[in-house]
Order: structure tokens, then C-alpha cells, then sequence
């Protein structure tokens, strides 16, 4: 790789790398991350309702996405463990389109930031209304998971769509 190579996780050979973030000042770091997962009309009311043979689909979602922000390490090769400050996870129902959209927000006081741990968050939270709903709707699908903003940290602040 070039010297001032912007993917971060690459040496000069082109070896993959985990990030020295030792000399990295610890910042207050923000991440928020959503998602969606498209279904019939009648899922959707029966997820509302809470009807699903399964039981509470939006709140062992939100557990689902928890636990997976807190297992990141573990799940992409590359990233740092962290002892995240927080994590919420939201869901709000459309009848437009039916489907029920999903926001992380992860929050980490540290030397790297926790956009991964947001997207995996939505990802795994996406994965476990998929699972819970399929067998009465197989056509659900999951789509415009990404980084909606984050703060802190030398790269300062992204906000999508500035």
C-alpha cells in the first residue's frame, strides 16, 4: 500500500491490521445507524398488535440489537472490544410502504468510535424481526441499513446528507 493509504487496516504490504488506537485521545463518541425491514400489511399489524406466535417481536429485537453491539469484536475480525456507554434502539411503524424502520444509537467514551457497533446493532435487530415474522411472510425484506451520523474522534462529525 501507498504511504497516506486511507484504508486504515492495511500496512504497507497490503496485510490486513488491527489499528493501533494506543496514542488516540479518549473522546466522547457518538453513533447512529438505521435501518428497515419491508413487509405485507398484515404483518405489520400483527407485529403492532402483538400477535406473533413468537411473542414481543420489536422488544427481542431490541435485545437482539443490544447484545450485538456489545459482541462486535467478536463478529468483524478487525474491530476494537469496547465497554460501550449505551445503547438504544428504536423502532417506528410505516403504513406507507408497509414496514417498521429501526435506529441504533451507540455511545462509547474511547479511542476509536462505534459506527460498526450501530450498524450491527440495526443489522442483528433487522435479523431477529426477519426470523420472528418469517414464517408468516416470506417476502419481508431488509434494506437501507447505514451510518446516519457519528461525533468524536479526530475525524470529527459526519452527518448523512450534508
Amino acid at each position: 500500500m501507498a504511504p497516506g493509504n486511507p484504508l486504515t487496516h492495511f500496512d504497507e504490504a497490503g496485510n490486513a491490521r488491527m489499528v493501533d488506537v494506543g496514542a488516540k485521545d479518549v473522546t466522547c463518541r457518538l453513533a447512529v445507524a438505521a435501518g428497515r425491514v419491508v413487509m405485507k400489511p398484515e404483518t405489520l399489524e400483527m407485529v403492532r398488535a402483538g400477535r406473533a406466535a413468537k411473542g414481543d417481536v420489536t422488544g427481542v429485537a431490541r435485545i437482539a440489537g443490544i447484545m450485538a453491539a456489545k459482541k462486535v469484536a467478536g463478529l468483524i475480525p478487525l474491530c476494537h472490544p469496547l465497554a460501550l456507554n449505551r445503547v438504544d434502539i428504536q423502532f417506528r411503524f410505516s403504513e406507507d410502504g408497509p414496514s417498521i424502520a429501526i435506529e441504533a444509537t451507540v455511545g462509547v467514551n474511547g479511542r476509536t468510535g462505534v459506527e460498526m457497533e450501530a450498524l450491527t446493532a440495526v443489522s442483528v435487530a433487522a435479523l431477529t424481526i426477519y426470523d420472528m415474522c418469517k414464517a408468516v411472510d416470506r417476502e419481508m425484506e431488509i434494506t437501507d441499513i447505514r451510518l446516519l451520523k457519528k461525533s468524536g474522534g479526530k475525524s470529527g462529525e459526519f452527518v448523512r446528507g450534508r
